[in-house]
């Protein structure tokens, strides 16, 4: 029987596009901490962003793997699509607004809206960070769930809960570290440890993807 594990080890993982690509793009707020001098609100934002990313790859794995189903399994996988959208959309607009107004400076204009959101990242310099984020989780899509057939094995249901484990985590360790932060004062050290906390995060949970569906490709070999 195929290990996936030992497969996975077989050939080293810094060796592969998406994991390459998702350093590069964490190493971008890395020297924003470093030398532009970036404090806790314009990392916390980025990191927000991130999840509105992975969300929108998420909808294109989705529909990808709907269009290979048939009957009823095609139709479920049409009604997951929006509501995916409109529930995982609410989870991450509440996570937004706990940001604004935690670390931007409150709510002061009210509820924020796409433009607010947009406003501040443009005010922060954030868009080149945003789009090498965007283009490592590109990597990583065509890479993995394309050429290396992922979608096969994808179906609509487990690829609607598949962003909220890293996303949870990832939103706890924003919290805690954002809020450590703002009460320390903002140091350069705390903040550098919660960026590298975060690669170590995310390197985690994209192995932990890559050995779920090495796993289920197994089995499906496994019972031929």
């Amino acid at each position: 029987m195929n290990n996936p594990e030992a497969a996975m080890d077989s050939k080293s993982i810094w060796q592969r596009p998406s994991v390459i690509a998702l350093v590069l793009a964490n190493l971008v707020p890395l020297f924003g901490v470093m030398f532009w001098h970036w404090e806790v609100f314009p990392l916390l934002l980025l990191f927000w962003s991130e999840n509105v990313i992975v969300g929108g790859f998420n909808v294109l794995k989705m529909l990808i793997a709907t269009r290979q189903q048939s009957g009823i399994a095609a139709a479920s996988g049409y009604f997951l699509i929006p509501f995916f959208c409109v529930h995982y959309g609410m989870f991450t607009l509440v996570h937004g607004v706990f940001v604004v107004a935690m670390f931007g400076g409150g709510l002061e204009h009210g509820f924020p809206s796409p433009a607010v959101f947009w406003s501040a990242i443009k005010d922060h310099g954030l868009q080149w960070a945003i789009l090498g984020l965007t283009v490592s989780h590109g990597i990583s899509f065509v890479h993995n769930f394309i050429m290396n057939g992922e979608f096969r094995k994808a179906s609509p249901p487990l690829l609607m809960f598949q962003p909220y484990g890293r996303i949870f985590v990832l939103h706890i360790t924003i919290i805690i570290g954002g809020g450590l932060m703002m009460l320390l004062g903002s140091p350069m050290i705390g903040l550098l440890i919660l960026v590298l906390l975060k690669i170590g995060l995310d390197l985690a949970g994209h192995l932990r993807e890559r050995i779920k569906f090495s796993r289920q490709s197994a089995r499906e070999q496994t019972s031929l």
